[in-house]
C-alpha cells in the first residue's frame, strides 16, 4: 500500500527514503505517546501498591493507556494553548481515563516520563543494529570462507604492496564490526540507563513526601522493574546527557567500519581495479548523460550517510558540555532530531551493507590479472632478505633492486607487461646470492594469512555470530 504525504511541506528523508518502517515505528509520534502511558501505567501500578491509588483508579489508568486512545491530533490542539507536549498528553489521558486521571503524574516531572521513555526506544533501536550487524558479520563469514584462498594485491598508499587474500580483506570489515559489537554490549549493560524516578533535581523529594525517604527507593525500583529499565544512580532533572554522547559515538563507531568498507569497495569496483561489483538491476540507470555508467549508488549512499552520523556526534557533545547545573532546555530540541536521525542513517546504512554483501560480485579474473601485473614486486621483499641471507649488503642490495623496480615501472607505464622478475633473474650481482625466482611466487607470498583468518573464524566470529543466535 503506498503512503500518503503532504508533498506541500516539507518531509525529511528519513520519513521515507531512508531507514526501514520498524526502525520509523520507534521513533514516531505515536510510539513515543505510547512509551510515556506505559511509563505513566508502571508509576501508577507503583504507587497502587503503596496506597496511593486505590485499585479502581489504577484500572483506569492501565485500561486507558491502551494505544487506541492515542490521539496526536487531540493533543496538538491542548498543546496549541498550553505550550507543554508532555503536559497536553497528560490532559488528555486524564480526561480519558474519568476515575484515575486525577492521580497520573502523581510526584513526577516530565523528564521522569520522557528521558525513562527516551531511553526505552533507545534500547529498541539499539537491539535493531545490534541484530543488523549480527547479520552483516553471517554475510562477511560467508565472504571470508569463500575467498579464504584466493590471493590479492595487497594496496598501502593505494599503491600495490604485497599480496593477502580476498578473505583476509573482508576480515578487515568483520573485525571493525565485532570492535562495534564489544562497545554496543558495554553500552546496553552500564550506560542504557533511565532517569529513573527522582523528580525535579533529583533529590526524589516528592516522592519521599509521598511514602517516606525510606520507601521512596523502593518505589523508584519497582517501576522501574515493570519498566524492565535501569537508571542512574545519580541523576539531575535528566538522566546524564553524556550517555548520548556515547550512544551516538557507538553509532558513529559503527558509521566508521561501513564508511571504509564503502569507500574500500568504491576504489575496487573502479575500472583500473575492475576487482568488484555492487548489485545493478537489469532496468537500472547509472546517469542521466551517460548511458554506459555502472555508478556504486548504494556504496556511495553508506559513505554520504555515515558522513553525516559522524558529524552529529558533536551535537550530543554539546549538550553533555553544556548542561548547566542541574538541566537546561537546550538539548531538547536538538535531541529530537538528532538520536532518531542518526539510528535510521545507520539502519540505512547496514540494510545497504548486508545488500551489498549479499549480492556482490568478485571478479577474480581481474583479481589475479592485478596479482599478475603487480605482484612481481612484492616478491622484491624477499629477494631482498633472501641475498641478504647469502652474505649481501642488504643497502646495496637494496639500491639495486630499487632500480631495477623503477625500470619495471617504467615499462608498465608505457603499456607493456611487468618484467622485474627478468631482470632480477638476468642481473649478475643478484643472482651471485643464487636467488631462486621459481620458489618465490606472488600467490604464495602472503605469510601466515590463512592460519590467522582461520583462527579469527573459530575463535572470534563463530563465537559471537553463534551466541547471538542461540539467544534470539
Amino acid at each position: 500500500m503506498t503512503k500518503k504525504f503532504d508533498y506541500d511541506s516539507y518531509l525529511s528523508v528519513f520519513t521515507w527514503r531512508y531507514g526501514s518502517n520498524e526502525m520509523r515505528k520507534i521513533f514516531s509520534e505515536k510510539n513515543k505517546r505510547k512509551k510515556w502511558r506505559e511509563v505513566w501505567t508502571a508509576l501508577a501500578k507503583g504507587e497502587f501498591e503503596y496506597g496511593l491509588l486505590n485499585k479502581r483508579e489504577f484500572m483506569d489508568i492501565k485500561n486507558k493507556s491502551n494505544s487506541k486512545y492515542i490521539d496526536i491530533d487531540k493533543a496538538h490542539k491542548i498543546e496549541e494553548n498550553i505550550q507543554h507536549d508532555l503536559m497536553s498528553e497528560i490532559l488528555l489521558y486524564s480526561q480519558q481515563a474519568k476515575i484515575g486521571g486525577g492521580k497520573i503524574h502523581l510526584g513526577a516531572t516530565s523528564m521522569d516520563i520522557e528521558d525513562n521513555a527516551d531511553m526505552m526506544k533507545i534500547i529498541d533501536a539499539l537491539n535493531i543494529i545490534y541484530g543488523r550487524s549480527i547479520e552483516s558479520l553471517s554475510l562477511l563469514k560467508e565472504k571470508i570462507e569463500k575467498y579464504l584462498n584466493i590471493t590479492c594485491m595487497g594496496w598501502t598508499h593505494i599503491q600495490p604492496a604485497e599480496p593477502i587474500t580476498v578473505g583476509y580483506r573482508f576480515s578487515f570489515y568483520a573485525q571493525d564490526i565485532l570492535i562495534d559489537l564489544k562497545l554496543f554490549d558495554r553500552i546496553i549493560k552500564d550506560i542504557a540507563h533511565g532517569k529513573g524516578f527522582k523528580g525535579a533535581v533529583g533529590s526524589s523529594a516528592s516522592y519521599s513526601a509521598l511514602v517516606g525517604q525510606k520507601n521512596s527507593e523502593q518505589l523508584e525500583n519497582k517501576i522501574l522493574d515493570y519498566l524492565n529499565l535501569k537508571s542512574y544512580t545519580i541523576t539531575s532533572q535528566t538522566y546524564p546527557r553524556k550517555a548520548d554522547s556515547i550512544i551516538l559515538f557507538a553509532l558513529s563507531s559503527i558509521a566508521q567500519s561501513l564508511h571504509k568498507f564503502a569507500l574500500d569497495m568504491r576504489l575496487l569496483q573502479s575500472p583500473p581495479f575492475g576487482e568488484i561489483s555492487e548489485p545493478f538491476g537489469k532496468s537500472q540507470v547509472g546517469s542521466s548523460a551517460m548511458p554506459f555508467k555502472r555508478n556504486p549508488i548504494m556504496l556511495e549512499r553508506i559513505n554520504s550517510l555515515t558522513r553525516y552520523v559522524n558529524s552529529l556526534i558533536f551535537v550530543s557533545i554539546n549538550n553533555s558540555s553544556n548542561m548547566i547545573l542541574e538541566r537546561t532546555l537546550d538539548d531538547s530540541a536538538n535531541r529530537r532530531i538528532v538520536i532518531p536521525e542518526a539510528f535510521l542513517a545507520i539502519d540505512e546504512s547496514l540494510l545497504l551493507f548486508n545488500k551489498i554483501l549479499g549480492k556482490m560480485t568478485v571478479h577474480e579474473s581481474n583479481v589475479k590479472k592485478n596479482l599478475n601485473l603487480y605482484g612481481p614486486f612484492s616478491i622484491i621483499e624477499n629477494v631482498l632478505l633472501t641475498a641478504t641471507k647469502h652474505g649481501a649488503n642488504r643497502q646495496k642490495m637494496h639500491e639495486r633492486l630499487r632500480i631495477l623496480s623503477m625500470k619495471a615501472w617504467k615499462e608498465i607505464e608505457d603499456g607493456k607487461p611487468n618484467n622485474l622478475l627478468s631482470f632480477v633473474e638476468h642481473d649478475k650481482l643478484i643472482q651471485k646470492y643464487k636467488v631462486d625466482l621459481k620458489l618465490l611466487k606472488p600467490e604464495k607470498y602472503v605469510g601466515n594469512i590463512e592460519k590467522r583468518t582461520k583462527r579469527f573464524l573459530s575463535k572470534e566470529l563463530n563465537p559471537v555470530i553463534n551466541k547471538y543466535m542461540k539467544n534470539s
